[in-house]
């Protein structure tokens, strides 16, 4: 079971950063309430380069209603990405590449706004659910349960 959940985590949090990360989905929003999430110091990050997001966190304080805002939202940029896997991968040229990939970032943003949360606080919980096993693990379970 742990093994099976930790899977699907995984290939869930690569889908989800790949398409974020790919297509230039940093963070500029504010992060968490202090009580949900608090972020460490990053270093200036510019619209070409994306910065690693490091987290200072415990991971109990964060409400099971975030971290159901996360699963539907990661559950719905997942499909996405799946849904617009094979029109990205079969774009001809570069600014057709570009316009599609530009289309999904905005399609997830507003998947992830739509669920109740801001860019940084999704990109936060995800950096969070990849580096910290416990909260990795709740994320999983819920995952599982809301796929079905």
């Amino acid at each position: 079971m742990v093994s099976r959940l930790c899977q699907l985590w995984n290939w869930v949090s690569r889908l989800t950063l790949l398409i974020l990360f790919c297509l230039g989905f940093y963070c500029s929003n504010p992060p968490l309430a202090a009580a949900e999430v608090t972020a460490a110091p990053s270093p200036q990050e510019s619209t070409e380069q994306v910065a690693p997001i490091r987290l200072e966190v415990d991971p109990s304080n964060i409400s099971s209603e975030k971290v159901s805002q996360f699963v539907h939202a990661c559950l719905q940029v997942v499909a996405l990405i799946e849904r617009r896997e094979g029109e990205l991968q079969g774009a001809e040229t570069d600014s057709e590449s570009v316009r599609i990939e530009q289309e999904i970032e905005a399609e997830a943003l507003k998947l992830i706004e739509a669920a109740g949360l801001t860019r940084q606080e999704y990109l936060q919980l995800l950096g969070l659910a990849n580096t910290d096993p416990e909260f990795g693990e709740r994320i999983a379970i819920q995952l599982q349960e809301a796929a079905g």
